[in-house]
């Protein structure tokens, strides 16, 4: 059958929902029955479906496999106590998939296929978001290069997708945070601010050296003299130094443009936090911390949500947190989670109903 937006609708004949359990499910591990795909072909956009999850056929010389033209999205969607689904501000990661894709010299996704696709899709997969604190349903749409062209230019077609994918929480418990001299996720004028596939590839490494030092993340520095702070892992990062809420600069293209720390932003100025987004060296989280003014450090993230950090090292310094007596990062996880799964009202206009 066809929507009115000319999306061809197939549907899976028996659900794998009926196989399984969305309890403690883990991260990005299973997915629904549908999936929406799209092609870019001549300059527009056709072939849009919703089709039951399944590979994909394509050519070894698939271009984004070898050049790195692959930009994605985390979004969420929850359920409220009346069974109702929604999304968590939707139109927001629509804005920067885009601002992604003219980074990455790739088309824009129309609205109608990327808010009106995902809603169509949700819709039919329902069913799979759980109704279980701390758990949701994920949802990544990403587009690649799909000519079978070996060739350094940017491609002439291109694959747009959503999948679907039902999870628990991503960190289950505080981390323990290495901060990086050596390794650099992004400098100016690089694509630090798109989410595109090449920024996760390249920090792997430094990820994997931390972990064998018994780290959960590395806390990334800037390119030229590693000691203004970025982004701790896929994450935004925040500093609770006295009365006021830090989080790092998005001035310097170096930073994503995180959603969820907006959001978080504006619920810390709810909770009565001086917001500020600034150039924070390590030098000044070490001398908040020797002054007693360094109380919180969490990560945000669609993922992640609020993410704790227990500790961080940094040289010989260790800085340790005792984050069972916290109080502001656990008050704001509970204030968006309050917002997104409906139980208080939405007077932000986040919640995206489907």
């Amino acid at each position: 059958m066809t929507s009115v937006l000319d999306i061809n609708i197939s549907r899976v004949e028996r659900s794998k929902l009926q196989e399984m359990s969305l309890e403690n499910i883990p991260f990005g591990r299973y997915f629904t029955d549908h999936m929406l795909e799209a092609d870019y072909e001549n300059g527009e956009w056709k072939n849009v479906e919703i089709k039951p999850y399944q590979p994909l056929l394509m050519e070894p010389s698939l271009a984004a496999l070898h050049y790195g033209q692959a930009i994605f999205e985390g979004i969420k969607a929850y359920k409220d106590p009346q069974g109702n689904a929604f999304i968590f501000r939707p139109q927001d990661n629509f804005r920067r998939f885009n601002i992604s894709a003219a980074r990455m010299q790739m088309p824009e996704v129309p609205e109608e296929i990327f808010i009106e696709g995902m809603r169509l899709l949700i819709d039919m997969d329902k069913s799979w978001i759980p109704s279980i604190q701390d758990h949701s349903l994920y949802i990544r749409p990403f587009m690649f290069s799909s000519d079978p062209v070996i060739g350094v230019k940017p491609s002439e077609t291109y694959k747009f997708m959503i999948i679907l994918s039902p999870t628990g929480p991503y960190y289950a418990a505080p981390m323990r945070i290495y901060v990086e001299e050596k390794y650099t996720r992004a400098a100016p004028g690089g694509v630090g601010f798109s989410k595109n596939a090449g920024n996760y590839g390249a920090s792997m490494h430094a990820t994997a050296l931390a972990r064998q030092q018994g780290y959960d993340q590395v806390l990334w520095t800037d390119a030229f003299e590693h000691k203004y702070l970025q982004e701790v892992g896929t994450m935004n990062v925040f500093f609770i130094i006295g009365n006021k809420a830090i989080t790092p600069s998005l001035e310097e293209g170096t930073i994503l443009e995180g959603v969820t720390r907006d959001s978080a932003m504006t619920v810390l100025r709810e909770m009565g936090f001086e917001v500020i987004e600034t150039k924070i060296s390590i030098d000044d989280l070490l001398d908040a911390q020797r002054a007693g003014l360094l109380h919180e450090v969490f990560g945000t993230g669609t993922a992640a949500t609020i993410s704790l950090i227990k500790e961080l090292k940094y040289k010989d310094h260790i800085i340790h947190f005792d984050t069972d007596k916290w109080t502001t990062a656990p008050e704001l996880k509970k204030r968006l989670n309050d917002i997104r799964y409906g139980l208080v009202p939405d007077t932000h206009g986040w919640m995206y109903k489907i």
